[in-house]
């Protein structure tokens, strides 16, 4: 394993052990044993080396789309939400580097990549659903958009304990049948 890998490694772990203010340049240089200022010599700054972290976020994240059942548009739609809300609460601080801006650099072009291609995969279940004469008139990447979301939001307020203790709202796969519904129908 090269030393590039060895650093994206060291990083990810920390940050699922320790959350997203453990990981730092000097932290991860400890972690995995090397200089402090070994990481440098492989990125360019911190929010590149975070950016690498959360790429494979991702990609994780586009993976769990292959394994989608072979079903219906909207079992197949519904299937992904699932997984979008059970990658978030499986992964709480990859989940939040992912969509921190202000870590990460937003132009790295892998990180572009792959995102953009979680979002396109999402927009093209929806397009699917469309097909069956569910809102066909409107843009499937704002459909997406629109419900995507509500998903974000409902993981977030769930992590962040904004839903977690909420009568009316006993677990988050209860609160996202909801959202479905009111989304699908």
């Amino acid at each position: 394993m090269g030393a590039r890998t060895r650093l994206i490694d060291t990083a990810a772990n920390l940050l699922a052990e320790e959350g997203v203010a453990a990981v730092t340049l000097r932290g991860i240089a400890k972690a995995a044993g090397v200089s402090h200022g070994a990481p440098l010599r492989h990125f360019t700054g911190r929010a590149a080396l975070l950016s690498a972290v959360a790429t494979r976020g991702y990609t994780e994240l586009l993976d769990r789309g292959t394994g989608l059942p072979d079903a219906t548009p909207r079992e197949r739609l519904i299937a992904a939400c699932h997984g979008y809300l059970d990658f978030a609460l499986a992964n709480p601080a990859m989940f939040e580097l992912m969509f921190r801006r202000d870590l990460i650099d937003p132009a790295d072009p892998e990180l572009t990549r792959v995102s953009s291609a979680v979002f396109d995969f999402f927009a093209a279940l929806v397009a699917d659903l469309q097909h069956e004469n569910w809102h066909p008139a409107t843009d499937p990447r704002l459909l997406a958009s629109s419900l995507w979301a509500s998903l974000h939001g409902l993981a977030q307020l769930w992590l962040w304990g904004g839903l977690a203790g909420a009568s009316f709202a006993p677990s988050p796969e209860t609160a996202l049948a909801v959202t479905l519904d009111a989304y699908l129908g």
